[in-house]
């Protein structure tokens, strides 16, 4: 880059923000993270008490080759930051009447299970699985490093072309429907879809490419826990140069007469800039910290916008060893319908939830003192719920009741340690717009151009990354998200 260096401020030091910081610095540009909080890493968050370590976000790790692809690019490996093993099982479903299925990681295993439960449902899994790696070769390719700001990108031959083989117009559910018939089978498949905070009925069939990360791709986890992952994008961007100021939330811009933003304020000073990426929360930066103005989209435009779920999340220490857990469980023995219309048709908080705990003490050591275990739970609910001790308690005890009744175990007695985060907690914590956990849900009308633009419509300088905005949630779309936001910025410049 000639001449002096562009300053680039970034608002939020979550994984997006990180990403695109490493990739500007890396081209040289002088680049500045301001973070509300104390520590890097946005959602991927932790925190330690009485010998426990818990993960507050994201425990799932999905689409090991993003990690990698994104190590690469700065001479590093995996190995370089964390040990990254396999899970096996991936993971736990229970269903009803303790019925309970182990997803093995190998795939011979795992066809073997298929056939076992619906005779065919092998030959059917194979043939679900070559379209849903191709949907991932073509989507993970193609779609997702588009900026998502014209039609016209994706008049490309290739990808126009791919478009109905891509199923974007059908859903995941009457993908998976058409070929099984065990309920079991069918919600083991629908499953990896509630990551993308939609129910399966209103997901595109595009998105089976994430039963190809699941069940091809593997779920693996990095000892030491999620956090891992934030300390070594930090450690990345801290080797080009990247400057963090933490416990600094903006409060306002300064702008020069054209409209585009000088500065960025903070309680504690003021920073000139060339260039900004708001990777805190969009809805936050546009309504609370944007001139009415200058804002891309109204208020009428943010509350027509669908949702992906909040959550209750419990983090206990438990202080014994439990039987019959492994590292990740759901708990898919409620009503999957009722649940999920509680959700997104008629919010509320849900008649009899499905919930997922997770245990990294089965796999982990060194998150829990010797004997005991670390559980995190969490039940998914609509966002924007009232929210209060006495509703996070009685679900707690609903989904303790659950989990005892499955284990043959009592827990209750034995927590020796609690801590509830919720919707309240989602916007105190990550100005999270009305709470929400995973961002805008990705439906058919929020997907690519039709999502939240990550550049300003009326701010020259002003870029946007994070799950709010392309290509959506999740942590392998939030690197990506700040490699497309990095990459517009430095064409831009050219």
């Amino acid at each position: 880059m000639s001449g002096s260096k562009k300053k680039v401020i970034i608002v939020g030091a979550g994984i997006a923000g990180m990403s695109a910081s490493a990739i500007l610095a890396k081209e040289g540009y002088d680049v500045t993270i301001i973070e509300k909080n104390d520590k890097p890493g946005g959602r991927i968050n932790s925190f330690s008490s009485d010998g426990f370590t818990f993960d507050m976000g994201p425990s799932w790790y999905w689409m090991p080759d993003v990690f990698e692809s994104f190590y690469k690019l700065f001479g590093h490996t995996a190995s370089d930051f964390y040990d990254l093993v396999r899970l096996d099982p991936s993971y736990k479903v229970v269903f009803k009447n303790s019925q309970e299925i182990n997803i093995p990681a190998s795939y011979t295993e795992l066809l073997d299970l298929f056939e076992s439960i619906e005779p065919g449902a092998a030959k059917k899994l194979t043939t679900f699985l070559e379209h849903a790696q191709y949907k991932y070769e073509v989507g993970m390719n193609e779609f997702v490093w588009k900026p998502g700001r014209s039609i016209f990108e994706f008049l490309d031959i290739r990808v126009f072309k791919s478009v109905f083989k891509l199923q974007m117009f059908s859903s995941v559910a009457k993908e998976v429907e058409s070929l099984f018939k065990d309920d079991r089978l069918r919600q083991i498949l629908k499953f990896p879809v509630l990551f993308l905070g939609a129910t399966p009925e209103d997901t595109p069939a595009l998105y089976s490419l994430m039963n190809y990360a699941d069940l091809k791709l593997g779920t693996w986890y990095p000892k030491g826990g999620m956090y891992e992952i934030a300390k070594a994008f930090k450690r990345i961007s801290d080797e080009l140069g990247v400057t963090y100021r933490f416990d600094e939330p903006v409060t306002d811009f300064a702008y020069r007469d054209d409209g585009s933003i000088s500065s960025v304020k903070t309680a504690s000073g003021e920073y000139k800039a060339d260039i900004i990426i708001a990777n805190a929360d969009y809805n936050h930066v546009e309504t609370s910290l944007l001139k009415q103005s200058l804002q891309s989209y109204s208020p009428k435009y943010w509350n027509s916008r669908k949702l992906a779920p909040s959550s209750l999340l419990v983090y206990l220490g438990v202080n014994k060893k439990l039987k019959n857990l492994e590292h990740h469980n759901l708990f898919f023995d409620a009503d999957f319908k009722e649940h999920a219309a509680q959700i997104y048709k008629k919010p509320a908080w849900p008649d009899n939830p499905l919930f997922y705990v997770c245990c990294p003490s089965v796999s982990d050591s060194s998150v829990a003192p010797l004997g005991c275990e670390n559980l995190f739970l969490l039940m998914p609910i609509a966002p924007d719920l009232s929210d209060s001790t006495e509703m996070n308690n009685k679900y707690l005890d609903m989904m303790l009741k659950r989990l005892e009744d499955h284990i043959g175990q009592s827990v209750t007695p034995n927590i020796v340690y609690k801590k509830f985060f919720s919707v309240d907690s989602f916007k105190e914590v990550y100005n999270s717009f009305k709470g929400n956990a995973y961002g805008l849900a990705n439906t058919l009308s929020q997907t690519a151009i039709l999502k939240p633009s990550l550049k300003s419509k009326k701010i020259s300088n002003l870029y946007f990354s994070g799950q709010l905005t392309t290509p959506g949630p999740g942590l392998p779309p939030a690197i990506i998200s700040g490699q497309v936001v990095a990459a517009e910025i430095i064409k831009q410049a050219n």
